[in-house]
């Protein structure tokens, strides 16, 4: 067996054992609460089937919540890898270069107006572009290589993050609990309008990642190589960045700012899969899906803190990763875009 089938045979295993366990943690997490149903008629009762009760208690309070950590989950380990790849950087993130920042303050900047609430993710999404905008402008005036970015991206996350605990201190006290899920995250109070209109967007976002491929795999033999191979570098890579951008800003304006996912993911799945293909995508969104949904079950049912948002575990995790990312990543020589 070649390396390329040994590599597909691993990665088919690892995405059956991935949606596996996804689909054992769906049920856990359906089936438990103040009312206790098994994990095989939490999902009959998903599907509608079974004792009424148990269908209205799922489908009506729990499935949407699940539902949401499953989508955003996937979407911003999806984002994570492939800003890695186009940044070609193992620190970008949606969280390092201030796209979920951006998506916090355009959210909490609502808030503050007294909008309507189902203008609130719209502006979520509004402001992670803003500041992949910042991002974008700050780069092209120093002109930077694009390997060093994420420097940027991080000064662009704390500016923003300082802004919105600004807003946060100015709120009247009624208004700061709904401005906490977009500091940390949280998946508290989801319904099926948002989880809908969320998912539907963040679909067509992956499939227009997905028709595109083949380009970022060109982009990831290095500018030259893709200039010689008919590609615009610069115009397709800003191009697969504004989408990767709205599919993690999609993400936050379903959960807010959780933290983790997108940088830790794509890592684990090259360590288990090896190089990035559209295999690896498919595991690295179910792994995604899997980790927020664990953390979001951690939330609910382990650690005894009401209300914690589950983004607060996620950035407990991730505060170490991340330090280690830091220093392997000074350790190796920086390759120039």
């Amino acid at each position: 067996m070649s390396a390329i089938a040994r590599r597909r045979a691993r990665t088919a295993a690892w995405s059956v054992l991935a949606a596996a366990l996804l689909v054992l943690l769906t049920g856990i997490a359906l089936g438990t609460g103040r009312v206790n149903i098994s994990a095989w008629d939490a999902l009959r009762a998903l599907a509608g089937q079974g004792d009424a009760g148990n269908v209205l208690v799922v489908q009506q309070f729990r499935a949407p919540r699940v539902v949401s950590a499953l989508i955003a989950g996937a979407a911003l380990a999806m984002a994570g890898s492939l800003l890695q790849r186009l940044f070609r950087n193992p620190l970008a993130a949606p969280d390092t270069i201030g796209i979920t920042g951006g998506a916090s303050f355009g959210a909490v900047l609502m808030l503050a107006t007294g909008a309507s609430q189902q203008l609130i993710p719209l502006a979520a999404v509004g402001g992670g572009l803003l500041a992949a905008l910042l991002l974008g402008g700050f780069a092209w005036r120093s002109k930077m290589a694009v390997t060093r970015l994420v420097l940027v991206g991080l000064a662009v996350q704390q500016g923003l993050a300082a802004a919105v605990n600004l807003m946060i201190v100015r709120f009247p006290a009624e208004l700061a609990s709904s401005a906490l899920q977009w500091t940390t995250g949280s998946l508290y109070g989801r319904n099926w309008t948002e989880v809908w209109t969320a998912g539907t967007a963040i679909a067509l976002t992956t499939a227009g990642l997905v028709l595109s491929r083949r380009r970022v795999a060109v982009l990831d033999l290095g500018d030259d190589s893709a200039g010689a191979l008919g590609l615009d570098p610069g115009r397709d890579r800003l191009r697969l960045m504004l989408l990767t951008i709205t599919l993690a800003s999609l993400a936050a304006a379903l959960t807010g700012p959780v933290a983790f996912v997108a940088l830790a993911v794509p890592h684990l799945v090259r360590l288990l899969a090896g190089p990035p293909t559209l295999g690896t995508l498919g595991l690295t969104a179910l792994t995604g899906a899997v980790l927020l949904l664990s953390a979001d079950l951690l939330v609910l049912h382990v650690i005894p803190v009401h209300g914690l948002p589950v983004g607060a575990v996620t950035a407990t995790l991730g505060a170490p990763w991340l330090l280690v990312l830091m220093i392997r990543q000074g350790r190796l020589p920086q390759r120039s875009s």
